[in-house]
Order: C-alpha cells, then structure tokens, then sequence
C-alpha cells in the first residue's frame, strides 16, 4: 500500500517559528529533536510530516499510543538463539525509524520510563536489547519530534530538558491566516497531487536550502565568543545543567549555515533564544546565584578541539540496565 499524499510544508500557513526549528533540526539533528506544544487541530502532524521530505527519503515513523516497551526496542526469540546459536530480532519502532523521523503524538501521555528510554536511544543512536543473556544492537539514528498538549498534562522537567528545542504553538491565528488555512486544506484535500504540483518549486527550494545549509555546517567554527554570548545568558536565565548551553551552540550554528553566513553572529545566537531556552528556564521566577567572582557561570572545557565542548562518547542504551524487557496507527 503506497504511502498518503503529505501536505508540503512550504505551504504551511503561519508557524514560521516551528517551521524554523524544524529546518534547523533537519540541517543538525544532533541538535536533539524538537517538542511541539499546543492544542489539538494546529496542524502539528502536519507540519512534523513535513519535516521527513527535508531530510530526504527517510522514513517517517509514529509511536502508537499505548505502545509497549517492547514494541518500541524490538524482540529477540530465545528459543530461535538457544536452537540456532544466535539471536532472532524482530524491530522494532527504533528500527523502523533509523534515518529518518519519529513522530510521537501526546507524549506527555506516555509513562516516563518509556519516554526516558526513547530519549537514551534518540541521544546514543543506538538502540540494544538484552535478554537472558543474550544481546543485540542495531543503528536507530532519527529525528525525534514530539507534540503534546500542555493542558492534558505536563512532562517531568528532567525529560523536557532531553529534548532539543521546544515550540509553542498559537492556538489563535488571526481571521486572515484561519482563512488561508482552510482554503489550502480544502484545495489539498480536492486534489492533493494537484496541490503538491503547485507547490513543487517551493518545497524543492525549501529542501535545497536545508541540504546546502547541511554541507556548509562543518565549516563553521564552534567558536569562543559565541559560546561565551549563549553561557553568559543561560546563566542569566538561571538554567540548571549544560543541555542548553550545548544545544544552543549547535542551533545557532545550524542557524548560521541556513541563511549562508561562515560563522555563528550574535544575530543567529539570538534567534533560537527562545527554542533553547523556553522549556529550560527556571518556573519559580529565582534568580540565578551569582558565581563567586561575581561574573558568569564558566564556560564548559573545549574537548578535541574547537567544536566539541561537552561532546561525550555515544552510550547505546540497554533496556535491560533498566528492567528485563517484559513479554509483552495514530493519526494518518
């Protein structure tokens, strides 16, 4: 069965910010996903959808609703390992989506041990499953994006902090927009290759920016006074750890390489302020400890050179470290 006709996402109306963060995960995804807030019919889908063409041909995958752990990491058939000498594994979601997106409706309704191993394994791009001794791993490098809800729950502050960037959504889009909106919905819906057609030329430039963007980012420096502008105001916004400190740096780089330029400028570190920072900032209104000379917080050691302060080896993820995995299609 072929795959359904996506809407492009050059033809999204309004949500610049979103669409933004969305290019500058697809030019760096080790910038760590984006989370999506907002209430229900803001196209949020849609537009993580669109996110999968930029990329290429990757596949785009959703985790189901009420999925279990084991459908998320995959099986391995110990009678198939104990008979044959080695391991059977039936993927799964990681799997599936290695090279591409993996989209995850309400994820703020997903248990926290299951949310905690999806981040692991989006961090390490490696996904391992432990069993009665015998293993296997497998490559489950991806995009993650996740949407939810903030009215029907919140997610833990430790694992709103995994996630990259975090875009919040205006549920109340001007008469105009609303009308622009429903137009090109009924003209997609009438006739979406049709629809596709008209927006070809768009959606390919789109994508060509983003690939160009992509073969420019090596070259452009990590460099000290970018890191000292973004250190300087992460401590001003009293942000607890270096996820941030660390993910901006890498947004404002991605930010730099899509509109061309051969370094990161004050004017890109300012620009994905608030994806870094909206979901990190401290919601008790405290203001960050002043350090003990009086000035900001120290900057993280540059480690293997310009560019890699703070990287750390990727880890794959067992599940087993955690709990033996147990025996155990959302919205088109």
């Amino acid at each position: 069965m072929s795959e359904p006709v996506q809407f492009p996402l050059a033809a999204v109306v309004g949500a610049d910010d979103l669409k933004l963060a969305l290019c500058l995960t697809a030019i760096d995804p080790k910038i760590g996903g984006v989370l999506i807030e907002g209430p229900r019919g803001m196209a949020k889908s849609t537009l993580a959808r669109g996110l999968a063409d930029l990329l290429g041909d990757g596949p785009f995958v959703t985790l189901p609703l009420g999925a279990t752990e084991e459908r998320l990491v995959g099986t391995l058939d110990l009678d198939a390992a104990l008979g044959q000498g080695q391991a059977r594994f039936s993927p799964g979601v990681l799997a599936h989506a290695d090279g591409g997106v993996l989209y995850v409706d309400e994820v703020n309704l997903l248990p926290d041990p299951l949310v905690d191993l999806l981040l692991d394994v989006a961090a390490s791009g490696t996904n391992r499953i432990e069993r009665d001794g015998i293993s296997h791993r497998h490559a489950a490098r991806f995009v993650l994006i996740g949407t939810m809800n903030p009215e029907e729950g919140e997610l833990r502050p430790q694992l709103l902090d995994r996630f990259g960037l975090n875009v919040a959504l205006d549920g109340l889009p001007a008469p105009e927009a609303r009308q622009q909106i429903i137009r090109r919905r009924l003209a997609f819906d009438s006739d979406p290759e049709a629809f596709r057609g008209q927006w070809a030329d768009a959606q390919a430039a789109l994508r060509d920016r983003c690939q160009a963007a992509r073969e420019r980012l090596a070259g452009i420096a990590l460099d000290d006074q970018a890191l000292a502008w973004i250190t300087e105001r992460c401590f001003a916004a009293g942000v607890d750890g270096l996820r941030a400190d660390l993910v901006w740096l890498r947004a404002a780089r991605a930010h730099a390489a899509w509109r061309g330029n051969p370094a990161i400028e004050e004017a890109d570190v300012e620009a994905v302020a608030e994806f870094a920072l909206r979901h990190r900032r401290r919601s008790d209104g405290a203001e960050a400890p002043p350090s003990a000379a009086g000035g900001p917080a120290p900057a993280p050691d540059a480690q293997g050179g310009q560019g890699d302060w703070g990287a750390l080896p990727p880890q794959a993820v067992t599940s087993a470290a955690r709990r033996e995995v147990p025996n155990w299609a959302k919205k088109p």
